[in-house]
């Protein structure tokens, strides 16, 4: 028996395991094939949640493991492909900011001879994969194609400074906020904050202080997810100013806002979760197109399912029920409304029915979220369950219960 199979013999989702241990769960995976090592200061966090000491650990990566050849992962990264393209990003961003200070002829001669896309491509084709990405049920389908549009962008900036440098880096912002996005629906919380890390650092070497702040803002879901209320605040709180010196015409300081939101409600802080929600709101009073549908597709048309999200979150039950059950008939109605959008009303209708100790209330809704689960393969609704199955409490004595409860858990179980 292997480490997955100790893990599940326990009881453990990789999710679930990566969560008492600390660690994304994509580092659970890569320790149970073992592609990379276990780091040294995690191993009694990871020793103590399998129920084993740091001999028996030991042991059991020696003998059920193939060795690690330790030259081909180094500790700041995953090894994978996605990987290398973020820290061949990260070289080709300190090269063009050397070049900027160089004269145009001496930028000109260290790139001559090198065949590079013009930055107007790699935008419509960004355009077009963001499309493919809200229309597609498995998103997952799409990070090949981005992960391929990703390292021929890599290419094309290399060496390449002024006007065309920064067009090229605005691209590279807009991609890896939608290759964030994959991660971050795949549940590779670690490789979304990497993504939008770099994303931030594109839009600002762009000067694109929208595409800088929608990045700032995404990284800050990451917090949020991982309930870090006060460090998603702080973050939120730089993006809000870098939006505010963006496009007035763009609904960046207003998404700003709605998440500002969900990190007040985290944090307990109602008056500062309304004045948010407001601020949000205002986006109602913006003429013309204020988002692009790409990296930037805030419009206010989610507020209801947010403000009812976020009274869940403070335990204002009936306020929340009637914002909730609300935005579920509208979006009923509505054409395309995405399976993760529609899932994460449904969790958090059967949040509501788990504070109120209801358990009918709580399996109806979270039944049909786990069907949109499985239907789309959205690890953001997967996500927003599991979180409903920490809180089951006495509940879980309920059969009915205790069966959604294996539903659930059989969702990340890999």
């Amino acid at each position: 028996m292997g480490l997955a199979e100790r893990r599940k013999a326990l009881g453990y989702s990789q999710e679930g395991l990566a969560h008492v241990v600390g660690v994304d769960r994509t580092t659970i995976s890569r320790w149970e094939s073992g592609k990379t090592e276990i780091q040294p200061q995690l191993r009694p966090q990871y020793a103590a949640a399998l129920q084993l000491d740091l001999a028996e650990l030991d042991a059991w990566v020696t003998t059920f493991q193939e060795p690690v050849v330790s030259c081909s992962v180094d500790h700041y990264g995953s090894g994978d492909t996605d990987d290398m393209i973020r820290r061949e990003f990260l070289r080709v961003l300190t090269v063009a900011g050397a070049l900027a200070g160089l004269s145009a002829e001496e930028s000109e001669a260290l790139a001559e001879g090198v065949h590079r896309r013009a930055s107007g491509d790699f935008i419509r084709m960004n355009n077009h994969l963001w499309q493919v990405y809200q229309l597609a049920r498995a998103k997952g389908t799409v990070q090949p194609i981005v992960s391929g549009q990703l390292a021929a962008l890599a290419e094309a900036l290399d060496g390449r400074s002024g006007k065309d440098g920064q067009a090229l880096c605005g691209a590279a912002a807009d991609l890896f906020q939608l290759a964030g996005e994959l991660a971050f629906d795949g549940n590779r919380y670690t490789d979304a904050a990497a993504s939008y890390t770099l994303a931030a650092s594109a839009g600002k070497e762009a000067g694109s202080f929208d595409l800088w702040a929608c990045a700032l803002i995404r990284h800050a879901y990451v917090d949020v997810y991982e309930r870090r209320y006060r460090e998603a605040a702080d973050v939120l709180s730089v993006a809000e100013r870098i939006a505010r010196r963006g496009d007035s015409c763009l609904s960046t300081r207003h998404w700003a806002a709605a998440v500002q939101a969900e990190a007040f409600a985290g944090l307990g802080d109602l008056t500062a979760c309304e004045s948010a929600l407001e601020q949000a709101e205002k986006v109602a009073d913006m003429t013309g197109s204020a988002q692009n549908g790409g990296w930037l597709r805030f419009d206010g048309s989610r507020l209801a399912e947010e403000r009812g999200a976020r009274y869940v979150q403070l335990g204002r039950l009936d306020l929340a029920e009637q914002v909730l059950q609300s935005a579920l008939r509208q979006g009923a109605l509505a054409e395309g409304q995405s399976f993760r959008r529609r899932g994460a009303v449904l969790a958090n209708l059967a949040a509501i029915g788990v504070k109120r100790k209801d358990p009918e209330q709580a399996v109806v809704y979270a039944r049909k979220a786990i069907h949109l689960a499985r239907e789309s393969s959205s690890g953001y609704v997967a996500r927003r369950l599991q979180v409903l199955r920490m809180d089951f409490g006495s509940l879980a004595r309920d059969v009915r219960v205790a069966e959604l409860d294996a539903e659930i858990k059989a969702l990340s179980v890999n």
